[in-house]
């Protein structure tokens, strides 16, 4: 009260704060992944998950002592996580919600022109087919996705995928269980923005497990070291046979 006896007026500007709400600070991711270095670092832990800072500090070419400056704020972010194994520091993304974070960016970026042979050749190969983390994306990706929509595998609905009662045989029957991708914590079917085609492809658990058989039937496999991957001559055959797709114009081994 004020010395009149009369309780103060609360302004508009003064809004009400209860500890108890919390809403997103993108301010603070963006200020992390808006840097051209921790955004290099985070590129080179989407492509291969699992690296030591002195690799880290070579694909951004900075100094390894510059390089763990950087990682340690992206610990602390929480976008990057770190384990220690003997005397080596690993680093590794938080989860693949920060991949889906740094492929969305990449969507909405402007393109720069590329400044390399090299660069422009790594560019098409993971425009042709990549994982997106632990998920097939690129024109791979994508088409695969269309073919298992269009086969009736999966459905669009509410902003997600559904499997198809039909879906689930065919993916049971690739040698995928279902149920236990339905015990996951993530998300089971969802759609995410390819940023080199501008259209969806399928994350998530499912996606995720589906990348994963399609490597150990060796219907897809990687090309050269990084995360750009191919059909093969064996899954062009198997994909189109049991959902459709026609990957005549995808480079193949």
């Amino acid at each position: 009260m004020d010395d009149r006896g009369k309780s103060p007026q609360r302004t508009r500007s003064e809004p009400d704060r209860d500890p108890t709400i919390r809403v997103a600070d993108i301010a603070v991711v963006a200020t992390l992944i808006g840097n051209r270095t921790r955004l290099s670092m985070l590129n080179a832990l989407v492509d291969e998950r699992d690296l030591p800072a002195t690799e880290l500090a070579r694909r951004a070419h900075v100094s390894t002592s510059t390089a763990s400056e950087h990682l340690a704020k992206l610990v602390v972010g929480e976008l990057v996580a770190v384990e220690r194994r003997g005397r080596q520091r690993r680093y590794r993304l938080a989860d693949a919600g920060v991949a889906a974070a740094v492929e969305a960016l990449a969507a909405i970026a402007p393109m720069r022109p590329v400044q390399s042979l090299r660069e422009a050749t790594r560019g098409e190969l993971l425009r042709e087919g990549r994982t997106c983390y632990d998920h097939l994306a690129g024109r791979l990706g994508v088409q695969l996705t269309e073919a298992l929509r269009r086969s009736g595998v999966i459905r669009r609905r509410d902003g997600a995928y559904i499997l198809t009662s039909s879906g689930e045989k065919a993916i049971v029957d690739l040698g995928i269980d279902v149920t236990t991708l339905r015990q996951q914590r993530r998300a089971f079917a969802v759609p995410c923005l390819d940023w080199s085609e501008r259209r969806e492809h399928l994350a998530g658990a499912l996606g995720a497990a589906l990348a994963v058989r399609l490597f150990e039937l060796s219907w897809i496999e990687r090309v050269g070291r990084g995360r750009a991957a191919t059909v093969t001559t064996d899954g062009l055959k198997a994909l189109h046979s049991r959902f459709g797709l026609d990957l005549t114009n995808s480079e193949r081994r």
